[in-house]
């Protein structure tokens, strides 16, 4: 009797205990996912080799690109003007986009466990948002560059200084910067205790915070409002731009402008293939995670291996530099030269 009216005394308390504790554990116990894992692109065990072959290949020719423009840039004189500065500061950025996730996934594809640590997901999330961030800000200098060229020719070389160039580099870099360390923020401290698989091949923001073991909806409104700001705000700066770049070029008609609507082409190319898939993944509230996905390859993958592409078929100046680079370095006889070099 006593024991029965013990339990009916103690019961409710222990009931209590037992209930908050769960909550206890996870609210201090931030650590128990250690490591995450991806699903890919496809869960196709006879796709992989194929995925392996085709996504190496396009890694390759996005190093080989961007960097063969780089080089180009440097190395030709003609090309030390503000609009290739900033064509070579684009490359670079678009290897560093290619590389933070590129090569895991091509390793991921000889292997049936995609899985990544805490901090490597962490540190994906960092540096896609400190590249892409650093891109867009980077573009609208370039289409900045281009409006003063256009229309105002007589200040071009005054206003665009070789000065002006590195702090508008540096601007993108740090924009970039204070993106990231912002989108960063809202996950770093996210208690993560169950579910940890990111449906994509890489830790991208809104698939992470998804498996929070907390009520995210907040997280991922202001997810969506940052990186939602710097894109539309990006985008929209570079269409007014264009519009009033493209009227200027419609009313002249010329070799120069010839010339330049060229250019034009190329650029407003760029700008739709890279912000058309970030615009969809994070504004667009209703896409799909298997959407999403593709868009992700696209903007990753597909745009910097585009870019070399698309400035350099349509640009005679760049390709005039690259044959001059060619007949200095590959002269016949000389790639067999310096591999005997290397092996001697």
């Amino acid at each position: 009797m006593l024991t029965s009216l013990t339990d009916l005394c103690f019961s409710p308390i222990q009931a209590t205990e037992t209930k908050s504790l769960p909550k206890s554990m996870n609210e201090t116990n931030h650590s128990r996912v250690t490591e995450f894992v991806l699903l890919g692109l496809s869960s196709s065990r006879e796709l992989q080799p194929f995925l392996f072959l085709i996504f190496s290949l396009f890694y390759l020719a996005i190093l080989l690109g961007n960097f063969l423009i780089i080089l180009t840039v440097t190395s030709d004189s003609r090309l030390h003007t503000p609009m290739y500065f900033l064509l070579a500061n684009l490359s670079f950025i678009d290897v560093c986009v290619a590389s933070f996730a590129t090569p895991k996934m091509i390793a991921d594809s000889l292997v049936e466990r995609k899985t990544i640590s805490f901090d490597a997901c962490l540190a994906q999330i960092f540096f896609v948002h400190l590249f892409t961030g650093s891109e867009m800000v980077l573009l609208v200098s370039m289409a900045y560059d281009r409006y003063v060229a256009i229309c105002k020719p007589l200040h071009y070389m005054t206003i665009m200084s070789r000065r002006v160039c590195v702090v508008l580099v540096l601007i993108s870099w740090f924009v970039g910067f204070i993106h990231t360390t912002s989108q960063l923020a809202f996950t770093v401290n996210l208690p993560f205790c169950g579910p940890n698989k990111v449906d994509s091949f890489f830790c991208d923001l809104p698939l992470v915070t998804k498996l929070a073991c907390t009520d995210t909806y907040v997280v991922s409104l202001l997810i969506v409002a940052d990186s939602g700001f710097l894109s539309l705000s990006s985008f929209l700066l570079l269409v007014v731009s264009y519009t009033v770049i493209l009227v200027t070029v419609r009313n002249r008609s010329s070799a120069s402008m010839a010339k330049a609507r060229s250019t034009l082409t190329a650029h407003i190319t760029v700008v739709t293939l890279f912000f058309g898939p970030c615009i969809f993944i994070y504004v667009w509230p209703f896409s799909s995670y298997s959407v999403d996905k593709v868009l992700a390859v696209f903007y990753t993958i597909f745009t910097p291996i585009l870019n070399p592409v698309i400035y350099t078929l349509r640009n005679k100046e760049v390709k005039a530099a690259m044959s001059k680079l060619k007949s200095r370095y590959l002269k016949p006889g000389q790639v067999s030269v310096v591999i005997r070099n290397a092996l001697s």
